[in-house]
This record gives structure tokens, C-alpha cells and sequence, in this order.
């Protein structure tokens, strides 16, 4: 770790609950679910697991500077606030684009962005998308519609294999990606090949967009099914950060390791279980039903008066 760090990852995990709280109550909706399901394994991989180097993107983020092209040297990877792309650091690919705000949240928790990159989210011209593409912070390549993360960072990591690189290749992905079938074709790939410089670390929330996913496609035994196809799996809680230090190290020879961080989308911020299973971006309904939601999870999140009235008139 390139950055010294004075918060604990528990700290962290808090911090970027509260941050896209805060965002979500400023800006009448949110992906506040994505914050409470994935806030301990994103703090972890952040401040524990992956080998980063100090971010080469200022802290103010960018405007957005035009796709990558032979034409135009002003264009930029998000990645940069993961560092540079040396062969001795990791390369961590997020998938789930719509976690856009808890990357951003992470990043600024650890000191690899500036808090006012928030201020920008969701404008014109801007890089700090609400879906993350390729210049938005943390983001190093567009990886919507989902499931096509995981197949470019698998090419990547075959090729760093190769060339003898030791950085690892490190993967986010939703639980609801495994409804794709490129993502079966990865894992079908990387076993063949004996890629096993990858590390998969998925959201298991249990919804998605159009609800609860045992109403749309319900993935049975996961942990089955991706075992089946050659990887090594760790199925763990997703919220228990020593069962999750444990299962991120769990690397066997030629093979990539999936850990299957088991969530919930109410973590932390109680309140939503009365919204779920609708709970992929929660839009208020009405003014009684924002403060509502205000007091309660401000309450859970241990976030004082003085606080909600700065929220109030900021």
C-alpha cells in the first residue's frame, strides 16, 4: 500500500456507508443498497488486500477528455486512481458499473480522491458518472451491459501470466452477472488456459434490478457451479472481515479464486427491508417517506443532529 492509511478497515466500511448516505438524502435517491451490501469487502480489498501504487489522477477528478484514440493524448482511464500500471502492482477491474458511488466513496476513504469529486457526480462533462464507464474514477474499462468485466480482466491476466508480471488481477462483481452467460465462458477459459494470477470477489445480495433474484433467475448452488467449471471457490459472509481476510488469500495453483461475499442489501441501514425486494436505486416516494428514511438510518449509522441539519441546509 502506496498510501498510508491511519483508518481501520471497519472505519472505512462505516465511512463509506455514511458518504453515500449523505449523497443518496442530498440528491433524492441512491444506490444505497449497493453501499450496505458491499462496504466490508470493498474497505478490505482497498486498505488490506490489493497492491496499489499512489493514484496519477489529481484528486479533483477530470472533466471527461473523450475516448481513448491514437488522436487524442488527453484521454484517460479511471484507473489512475488506482495507481500506475506498473508489473508489480495489482489491477482491480470493477464490474457492477452501478456501484459508480460506493468506488467513489471507497476512494475518497482512503485518501485516493478528493471529497469534492462528489460534487461532480452525475454532471455533464463530467467523469464522475453515475454508472462508472472507462474515465470515471476507479473504473478502468466500460463493463456495462454486466458481465464482461470479468473477460477482460482475465485477457489482462493471461497476458501478465505470460510475460512473468507478479501483480494479481483482481475482479468486483454482482451476484447477477452470473445470469450471463460470458461470465461462464470466462471462468470455462481460465480454467483452460490455468489462470490463476485472478481473484473474483462477488457481491451475493440476493436482488438485482427487476427484484428479488429468486424471482427472475435464481442461481441455486453458486458456489457449485462455479467450482464445477474449475475455479476455487471461498463462499463465505460477506460482512465477517476475518472470514474474509481468509478467503481472499486462498489462491491454489492454476486456478482463479472466486470469494463469494454472501450480503446483505440492508447492512447497516435497517430501515430499507421495508423497500426490499425494490431496492437497486432507491427514489423517495414522497417527502414523508425521505424523512422517514433520514432519521432512521441516520440513527443506525450513528450520525449526529448537527450533521443532518448541515445536510439540511447544504
Amino acid at each position: 500500500m502506496a498510501i498510508p492509511n491511519r483508518k481501520s478497515t471497519e472505519e472505512i466500511a462505516h465511512g463509506i456507508r455514511r458518504r453515500v448516505f449523505f449523497h443518496s438524502m442530498r440528491n433524492n435517491g441512491g444506490y444505497l443498497s449497493q453501499a450496505c451490501s458491499a462496504a466490508e469487502f470493498l474497505a478490505l480489498m482497498y486498505n488490506e488486500v490489493l497492491n496499489l501504487g499512489a493514484p496519477t489522477l489529481p484528486m479533483t477528478p477530470k472533466p471527461f477528455m473523450g475516448v481513448p484514440s491514437a488522436s487524442n493524448p488527453d484521454a484517460f482511464t479511471g484507473a489512475g486512481y488506482h495507481g500506475p500500471f506498473a508489473p508489480e502492482y495489482d489491477r482491480f477491474f470493477v464490474s457492477p458499473a452501478h456501484y459508480a458511488l460506493v468506488i467513489y466513496s471507497a476512494l475518497i476513504e482512503m485518501g485516493r480522491m478528493g471529497e469534492e469529486g462528489l460534487e461532480h457526480f452525475n454532471r455533464d462533462g463530467g467523469s464522475v458518472e453515475m454508472i462508472g464507464a472507462e474515465h470515471s474514477p476507479g473504473m478502468e474499462v466500460t463493463t456495462g451491459s454486466l458481465a464482461q468485466g470479468l473477460s477482460m480482466a482475465s485477457g489482462l491476466a493471461w497476458a501478465r501470466k505470460r510475460a512473468g508480471e507478479p501483480g494479481k488481477v483482481w475482479v468486483f462483481m454482482s451476484d447477477g452477472e452470473f445470469q450471463e452467460g460470458q461470465t461462464w465462458e470466462a471462468i470455462a477459459a481460465m480454467n483452460y488456459h490455468g489462470i490463476d494470477n485472478v481473484g473474483v470477489i462477488v457481491d451475493v445480495n440476493s436482488q438485482q434490478c427487476d427484484g428479488a433474484m429468486s424471482s427472475v433467475l435464481d442461481l441455486g448452488d453458486l458456489a457449485g457451479r462455479v467450482a464445477s467449471f474449475g475455479a476455487t471457490v471461498q463462499s463465505v459472509d460477506g460482512h465477517d472481515l476475518d472470514v474474509l481476510r481468509k478467503a481472499t488469500s486462498a489462491f491454489e495453483p492454476g486456478k482463479p479464486l472466486f470469494v463469494l461475499a454472501n450480503t446483505s442489501p440492508f447492512q447497516g441501514m435497517s430501515h430499507l427491508k421495508k423497500r426490499f425486494p425494490r431496492l437497486h436505486y432507491v427514489r423517495f416516494k414522497s417527502a414523508e417517506e425521505k424523512q422517514d428514511m433520514q432519521t432512521e438510518i441516520a440513527r443506525e449509522l450513528g450520525i449526529s443532529e448537527t450533521e443532518l441539519e448541515a445536510l439540511a441546509h447544504g
